[in-house]
C-alpha cells in the first residue's frame, strides 16, 4: 500500500492521452494540439518565496439596480424558475451530480448511461454510431455532439429557437466548432485559454504574479541526465518531474539517479519544457473555488487520496478525497484559503471566469503549503463540494459558474460566503473513492455494481439495498452510494474506471493510509465484478479514465 508522502498533485492527462478519466479531477487534461501554446523556456530556478497573503475582494457593492437578484436567495429562486435549456455533456454525469435538483430545465447527455435508465435527467443515446477510438473525453464529447439522436433531443428541448447552454468536462476547438453548429453556448472560457492554463509550466507562472508559494523549481528543457543534474543542483538529488499535461500521475516522475530517469527519458526529453521540483514528503490536499465578477468563492480545503494501489496503477495517481471538520489546523485553513483567493484573482486577470480547482502540498518537514497544480474546470473532486452541508446551505459552486454565464445582474457578498464556508460547524464529513481496474490486462465484464445504495455488514459483505441517484440517500457509515462506470459488456484496461464509491465519514487514518473500513468497501465492490481475460488489446474503444 502506497501513502501519499510525494509531491502527488498529478490529476489530469497526457498531450496525447493513453489514459482518458471520466470524472475529470484532474480527472483528465486537455490534450495539446500542437505547439501554439509552448512557452518561452527558462532555465534559472525560481524559489517559492510568496508575497506577502492580501487576497483582494472587490468592495461591497452600493445600492442594487432595478432587476438584479440581490444575494443568494434571489439566485437561489431564479435557477428555480430557469426556462433555459442547460446541459452537461459528458462520459458521465458524475462531475455534476444533483445539478438538475437546483436548476430547472438541467439535463445531462452521457456517452455511459450509469443507472440503466432510471435516472430521469439523463439522456444517453441507444444505438452506437461508427467512430474512431477514443483518446479522450474530448472525442467523447465531439461524438456525442455529432449523434443524431443527442442533436435531436437537443432540438426537441429549444426554446423560441435556441438550443441553450452547455458545460463539458473536457473540450477541444472541434467541441466548440460542433456546438456553435448545434448552436449551443459553451459555459465555459475558450479552450485555447483553458489548454493554457492546464499547462503546469504555465501554472507556476501564474503563481508568480498572484504571490502563490510553489514548491522549489526550475522549468527548463532536458536534453539527459547529466543536463537535469546541472540546472536542478540547487533542489538535490532528490526530483519530481511533471510534463507541461499529464494523466492522474501517469506523466509526474520521481527521479533520484540515472537509471531511474532512463526509464522515462524519452517522455521527459521529448518536451520543449518541463517542470522540475524538489522531492518533499507531502500530503496531498486539494480546494474549489469559483472566479465571479464580485471575487473568488472558495470552498473548504480538501484531503485527497493518491497512489493507493488498492483503488490505482499509478503511483501519483489521485483516487479520491474527503472532507471533514477540522482535517487541517486553521492556520493551513486560513493560508490555502488566501492563497485561492489570490490565484483566483489572477485568472479574473488574465480573463478566466467560473470553476476552477488547486491542488495545495503540505511539506510534513516544515509545515508548509505550496501550490501543486491548476484544474480550471470542474473536477473529480466536484461532487464532494457541491454536496457538503455548507454548498446545500447557500449553492453549489456549479451554480455560481453558470450565473457567470446566463446573462443576469446580481450582487453578492462574496466576503460574507466565503466567512460561513470556512466555518468548521458548516462542515460534514464525506469521502469518495475512485475504483479502477489496476492490472495490465484486457478484461470482457461479464457482471458488474448496480449503481445505487449499497450495505456493508461486519462480515465484509456487502449487499444491495435500494436505487437511488444522489449521495445524500446515504443515512450512516454503514451505508454508501456507489456509481457504476463500467458494465456487462465493457472492457477493462489498465487504469479503466470501474465505478465511485461515496460514504459518510473518513475513507483513511491520521497518516493518509487507507482505514480498514475503506479496504473492507473496495474489496466487497471489487467482488461484485466478473470478467474473463482477453486476448485482443484492439478490443478496447476507450483509453484510459473517465472520471476525472
Amino acid at each position: 500500500m502506497k501513502s501519499n508522502d510525494k509531491n502527488t498533485s498529478t490529476k489530469k492527462e497526457d498531450q496525447t492521452p493513453k489514459h482518458a478519466t471520466v470524472t475529470g479531477k484532474d480527472e483528465t487534461k486537455i490534450p495539446r494540439r500542437g505547439k501554439s501554446n509552448k512557452t518561452k523556456k527558462v532555465s534559472v530556478a525560481k524559489k517559492s518565496g510568496a508575497k506577502p497573503i492580501a487576497a483582494t475582494i472587490p468592495k461591497k457593492r452600493g445600492r442594487p439596480k432595478k432587476g438584479e437578484l440581490k444575494g443568494v436567495s434571489d439566485i437561489r429562486r431564479a435557477f428555480h424558475k430557469n426556462e433555459e435549456p442547460l446541459y452537461f455533456i459528458s462520459a458521465t454525469n458524475f462531475n455534476l451530480l444533483g445539478a438538475d435538483e437546483w436548476i430547472k430545465g438541467f439535463r445531462f447527455i452521457t456517452y455511459i448511461e450509469c443507472f440503466d435508465g432510471q435516472h430521469p435527467n439523463v439522456f444517453s443515446p441507444k444505438n452506437e454510431i461508427p467512430h474512431d477510438d477514443f483518446e479522450g473525453i474530448e472525442d467523447i464529447n465531439n461524438y456525442l455532439l455529432q449523434h443524431p439522436e443527442v442533436q435531436d433531443y437537443i432540438k426537441t428541448r429549444s426554446v423560441d429557437g435556441r438550443a441553450g447552454k452547455a458545460m463539458f468536462l473536457m473540450f477541444n476547438e472541434e467541441t466548440e466548432r460542433l456546438a456553435e453548429k448545434l448552436g449551443l453556448e459553451i459555459m465555459f472560457p475558450k479552450a485555447e485559454m483553458r489548454t493554457f492554463l492546464d499547462n503546469k509550466v504555465n501554472t507556476n507562472r501564474i503563481a508568480e504574479k498572484a504571490g502563490v508559494a510553489c514548491v522549489p523549481y526550475v522549468l527548463s528543457k532536458v536534453n539527459d541526465y547529466e543536463h537535469l543534474s546541472e540546472i536542478s543542483k540547487h533542489l538535490g538529488n532528490q526530483l519530481v518531474i511533471q510534463t507541461p499535461f499529464g494523466d492522474s500521475g501517469h506523466t509526474t516522475f520521481f527521479i533520484s539517479n540515472e537509471e531511474e530517469y532512463d526509464e522515462y527519458a524519452e517522455e521527459i526529453e521529448a518536451e520543449e519544457e518541463v517542470k522540475i521540483m524538489k522531492r518533499i514528503r507531502c500530503k496531498g490536499t486539494a480546494i474549489e473555488a469559483c472566479v465571479t465578477r464580485h471575487g473568488t468563492i472558495v470552498a473548504p480545503l480538501m484531503t485527497e487520496l493518491v497512489g493507493f494501489e488498492e483503488l490505482t496503477p499509478y503511483e501519483g495517481g489521485w483516487c479520491g478525497n474527503e472532507i471533514y471538520p477540522d482535517a487541517f489546523t486553521p492556520e493551513l485553513r486560513k493560508k490555502a484559503a488566501e492563497f485561492t483567493q489570490l490565484f483566483g484573482n489572477q485568472l479574473r486577470e488574465e480573463g478566466y471566469k467560473g470553476y476552477f480547482e488547486l491542488d495545495f502540498l503540505i511539506d510534513q518537514d516544515n509545515g508548509e503549503i505550496y501550490l501543486g497544480e491548476l484544474n480550471p474546470r470542474v473536477t473529480g473532486a466536484s461532487s464532494i463540494t457541491n454536496h457538503a452541508v455548507f454548498a446545500l446551505a447557500d449553492a453549489p459552486l456549479f451554480v455560481f459558474h453558470i450565473l457567470e454565464w446566463m446573462n443576469l445582474d446580481y450582487a453578492l457578498d462574496v466576503e460574507e460566503i466565503n466567512k460561513r464556508w470556512a466555518n468548521q460547524d458548516n462542515i460534514d464529513g464525506w469521502s469518495q473513492l475512485i475504483v479502477k481496474h489496476t492490472s495490465d490486462t484486457i478484461e470482457y465484464v461479464t457482471e458488474s455494481a448496480k449503481s445505487g445504495i449499497w450495505r456493508l455488514y461486519d462480515t465484509g459483505h456487502i449487499q444491495f439495498d435500494r436505487m437511488d441517484t444522489h449521495r445524500r440517500a446515504v443515512q450512516n457509515e454503514g451505508e454508501a452510494f456507489f456509481m457504476r462506470i463500467a458494465k456487462k459488456g465493457d472492457y477493462l484496461y489498465e487504469g479503466a474506471d470501474m465505478g465511485i464509491l461515496v460514504t459518510r465519514g473518513r475513507m483513511m487514518t491520521d497518516d493518509f493510509k487507507l482505514n480498514d473500513r475503506a479496504k473492507s468497501w473496495i474489496k466487497a465492490i471489487r467482488n461484485q465484478f466478473s470478467s474473463v481475460m482477453v486476448e485482443d488489446k484492439r478490443k478496447s474503444n476507450l483509453s484510459g479514465s473517465l472520471t476525472k
